[in-house]
């Protein structure tokens, strides 16, 4: 008896949630259509959106590799042409990465019209804090032996305390400390290479060499005196 009764309530228990289902069926059908209509054209649309964006980026790497021949063969206004195309029209990755060789390329012909393009992405908010430090340096370098290179001194002293190109820019300070003939100031620049544990091994291995340099300090040339010249021997008859 108490099995018949278990198979009662159970038959009710299923008739009722089939009723509650109809009911919701009826009720809901447009909204639960729509809804699968709606997550079938989204999962279309972003696998659309995926093979766009593959093939934007084959094409593009396609353009920047051309654009990098044509500066290698010296064809600067081809270059320029093709580096600007992809700044305009490339995906995002892309336009930064010709907006960085299109600079680079400017300063090797013209290191002010280079500098001024690597402090216009210094200047983009809307790049990383590590791409803007990027560019800072880049900028420095090439204002480093120009006429008038405070500025660089500057901005490298900034890059130089505590920031992923410190070691590029302390060995620069180093080197321009260097060539003025200031050799405490150099070894300071030298010293903190040394003590940074995050040195690359190349970069110390460098140091042994400027080390020596700074060691050695400043050379005097003196002119030798020319010697008096010996008497002549005297003449006998």
């Amino acid at each position: 008896m108490m099995a018949e009764n278990n198979e009662f309530i159970r038959e009710v228990d299923e008739d009722y949630r089939r009723d509650r289902i109809l009911q919701i069926w009826k009720r809901y059908s447009g909204v639960i259509i729509a809804l699968a209509v709606l997550v079938v054209v989204g999962v279309a649309g972003w696998r659309y959106w995926q093979n766009q964006q593959r093939a934007a980026a084959e094409t593009a790497s396609v353009q920047f590799d051309e654009a990098n021949r044509l500066a290698r063969d010296g064809k600067v206004a081809e270059a320029d042409k093709a580096f600007n195309a992809l700044e305009q029209q490339g995906p995002a990755g892309y336009r930064l990465l010709a907006r960085f060789r299109a600079a680079a390329e400017t300063g090797k012909r013209e290191p002010v019209a280079g500098a001024a393009e690597f402090d216009k992405l210094a200047d983009d908010t809307r790049l990383g804090d590590g791409l803007r430090d990027l560019a800072r340096l880049r900028a420095a370098l090439l204002r480093l032996d120009g006429p008038n290179p405070d500025a660089a001194l500057t901005n490298l002293q900034g890059l130089a305390a505590g920031t992923p190109f410190r070691h590029t820019a302390r060995e620069m300070l180093g080197l321009a400390a260097l060539k003025k003939g200031d050799f405490e100031e150099a070894g300071r620049w030298f010293d903190q290479i040394v003590a940074d544990p995050e040195t690359p091994r190349n970069l110390r291995e460098r140091i042994e060499v400027y080390a020596a340099i700074v060691a050695g300090g400043p050379v005097t040339v003196t002119e030798a005196k020319p010697e008096a010249a010996a008497p002549p021997p005297p003449i006998t008859r």
